[in-house]
């Protein structure tokens, strides 16, 4: 109830929320993690205790904040992350680590795959507290995916890339049979794996369908939100790297792609789109920016409302580059981005954004119990409490 509670006392105050009612360039290389968050904002990461401060003081409720829990292990940066519901959450990570709890965050347990230390697990897929599966990033066989039937006391490698052209960034799936991972441009177009079992077994998809890449265009494995789904059958993928930052949108589970430019920061490798959230078919927020510590992002956000075909700016973007977004449960309206230089908030559906909290994290997600998760640098993970 807790987690409820702090989701309600951001998004109810706000005059324009409405009633809970449904809920290479361009790439982010192993070895090359996004850069660490500035030393101002060291003291707010570490205690853990910064309250959710604008939203907060509207509503009265200075206690909102995001509750960090302690994963143990220091070293390690998660970009993935999978909640399950507000007692059960899965973090893939540096040093290839993959780390499970079913308490709520008070306790974590070390499920990472053997042999994996030299991997960079960078996204994760999670269907309940013993089904999931992971995507390790990199140059040729170093992409590989993983998945588990026993809450990781066990993992089959299901597929490892032997192209040495090809790269995958992130994964998204439309239920718990199908899904897709996605590829930097082979032979100029992106590269798509599908999977129709669960992630036991993966094929690469045909290009036929796929527009040709832009000079320089990548996928930034950044928060595992740079493919995302929304239905059975649609799904979206962000680029950056090129002139164009871009969103590409299929119907049909990978086959055929249409592309649409955005108005986020692009024509430089470190800059682009790096997460994807959408609520429905239709409705979507774009975020990301400039990687680069210090360097400015403006428009760093952008929104959709017809499936990704055209983007319009936020009015009021978030402040600086931001890799990681998602929805609150049962809103129409309200969603959260985050980055290496705090939390932000939107309650009129992306169109404008205020920052509420300045710790780092490089991803978030949120599940239909009413709780949301974020996850990042030096074994970071927190949930929004009160």
């Amino acid at each position: 109830m807790a987690c409820g509670a702090a989701l309600a006392a951001l998004t109810v105050p706000a005059a324009e929320a409405r009633p809970l009612a449904h809920g290479t360039a361009g790439r982010v290389s192993a070895g090359q993690p996004v850069p660490d968050t500035q030393r101002a904002n060291r003291a707010a990461e570490d205690s853990g205790t910064a309250s959710v401060h604008g939203a907060a003081r509207e509503s009265g409720t200075a206690s909102v904040h995001w509750a960090v829990k302690d994963s143990g292990t220091p070293s390690v940066r998660f970009r993935g992350l999978a909640a399950v519901d507000r007692r059960t959450a899965w973090l893939a990570g540096t040093e290839g680590t993959v780390l499970r709890t079913t308490d709520g965050g008070t306790s974590w347990r070390n499920v990472s795959p053997p042999g994996a230390s030299g991997l960079q697990f960078r996204d994760v897929t999670a269907f309940d507290a013993r089904r999931a599966v992971v995507l390790a990033i990199g140059e040729g066989e170093a992409s590989r995916v993983y998945r588990t039937d026993d809450g990781g006391a066990t993992w089959t490698e299901s597929f490892r890339n032997t192209d040495p052209r090809a790269f995958y960034d992130c994964l998204a799936f439309f239920d718990r049979r199908h899904g897709l991972a996605l590829g930097d441009p082979v032979d100029g177009k992106f590269r798509v794996l599908s999977t129709a079992d669960g992630g036991r077994s993966w094929r690469v998809l045909p290009a036929d369908g796929m527009p040709p890449a832009l000079d320089g265009e990548a996928g930034f494995a950044a928060s595992g939100q740079c493919l995302v789904t929304a239905g059975p059958k649609d799904v979206w993928l962000a680029t950056g790297g090129g002139a164009h930052a871009r969103v590409l949108h299929s119907a049909d589970r990978g086959l055929t792609w249409t592309a649409a430019d955005t108005p986020v920061p692009a024509g430089d490798p470190a800059k682009g789109v790096f997460a994807l959230a959408f609520r429905d078919r239709t409705h979507g927020i774009a975020v990301g920016g400039d990687y680069r510590p210090g360097r400015p992002s403006p428009q760093a956000a952008a929104v959709t409302a017809d499936g990704g075909r055209t983007w319009r700016p936020a009015t009021t973007p978030p402040p600086a580059y931001r890799s990681g977004a998602a929805w609150l449960p049962h809103s129409r309206t309200a969603a959260l981005a985050v980055g290496p230089t705090g939390t932000d908030l939107t309650t009129d559906g992306g169109r404008s954004w205020r920052t509420i909290d300045t710790g780092s994290y490089d991803t978030v997600t949120c599940t239909p119990d009413l709780s949301c998760w974020a996850a990042g640098e030096q074994g970071r993970v927190a949930r929004l409490e009160r």
